[in-house]
């Protein structure tokens, strides 16, 4: 037995999203070009935001920590699982194992609490306009964020720290597509009553409690939008928050239905969908509801193009004007 983790076993096997080979290739295609498009999504909001002087606000620095965060999620899941699809032994090491269980509480737990501090932002925008710039500061912003991760990792040093002390003996092949937590624990040999009670406490924290801040943020918000008269600005005020509406509901759905069944009653086969969602569906759709639904982000887009256009035309100019000098 090893001293440091209690466990005999060294490596899992990770069963993945399907038994059937002729399903592998398709899946594999599929998911790289999920993985692609995650990517290249979440760099170009972090480097469009960057570079957009008109867009250093405090929404949008809120916008790019929640790509940062969904660029971080995918590439702890995905990378691994297309490994997976094109090996004949879906192995993992303990330590890997145990490292990617981690660094994915670590961004599962951010992207809950990011999306709750996104939900504020909203509320003091339309709720408190004349006091927006002092309540959401680059003082507060920079605290807000030092919350969202700091409860990140507390949370997953907790859960992690747990499960270093679980004994796995026989069984190495763990019901997912990734070491997630129920799967782990479902290979212990040993007591898992305080584990559960670790995860059972920190779902009810980082999913209830953020979802239940964004509800009331959103009460507040709905409740000042009915006030304004004008239909134009109803609609506007509606508008900024619709994107968020959709990343949250999308992200906390998949979530609680993994985490917040009782077990008698939750399947791990569906709980690997649900998890397709919020691991790697979520962070690919998340650029595109926020650029495809938002005006500034089009625009902004389209003056770095016509910037680059007119760098590349100049350039090409310099280039001819040197030709004919010579």
């Amino acid at each position: 037995m090893a001293e440091g983790n209690l466990s005999i076993v060294t490596e899992f096997i990770l069963s993945g999203l399907t038994d059937k080979p002729e399903l592998q290739l398709p899946l594999f295609l599929l998911f790289l070009g999920i993985y692609v498009l995650t990517v290249v999504g979440n760099l170009g909001m972090i480097t469009l935001i960057g570079l957009s002087s008109h867009l250093h606000t405090p929404m949008y620095y809120l916008l790019s920590s929640l790509s940062f965060i969904d660029l971080c999620q995918s590439t702890v899941i995905t990378p691994k699982m297309l490994v997976n699809f094109v090996t004949e032994k879906n192995t993992i090491s303990y330590p890997e194992c145990m490292s990617q269980l981690y660094f994915f509480i670590v961004f599962a737990i951010a992207e809950c609490h990011m999306l709750a501090v996104m939900a504020y932002d909203r509320y003091v925008a339309i709720c408190n306009p004349l006091l927006y710039n002092v309540t959401m500061s680059n003082q507060v912003c920079s605290w807000l964020l030092t919350e969202v991760y700091s409860m990140s990792l507390i949370g997953s040093t907790a859960h992690t720290a747990c499960m270093l002390k679980v004994l796995f003996c026989k069984d190495d092949i763990i019901n997912h597509y990734f070491c997630d937590v129920l799967p782990l624990l479902e290979l212990s040999c040993s007591s898992t009553f305080v584990n559960e009670v670790v995860v059972l406490c920190f779902s009810v924290f980082n999913i209830f409690v953020p979802a239940l801040s964004i509800l009331s943020s959103y009460i507040f918000i709905i409740t000042s939008i009915l006030h304004i008269r004008s239909t134009e600005g109803r609609a506007k005020a509606f508008s900024t928050c619709s994107s968020h509406i959709s990343a949250v509901a999308l992200f906390f759905g998949s979530a609680a239905f993994m985490y917040l069944q009782p077990s008698a009653v939750s399947s791990m086969d569906e709980g690997k969908v649900s998890s397709v969602f919020y691991t790697i569906i979520v962070p690919m759709l998340n650029p595109l509801i926020y650029s495809l639904r938002n005006k500034d982000v089009k625009v902004a887009f389209n003056k770095l193009l016509q910037k680059s256009s007119f760098y590349e035309k100049c350039t090409f100019h310099r280039k001819s004007l040197k030709i004919i000098e010579f």
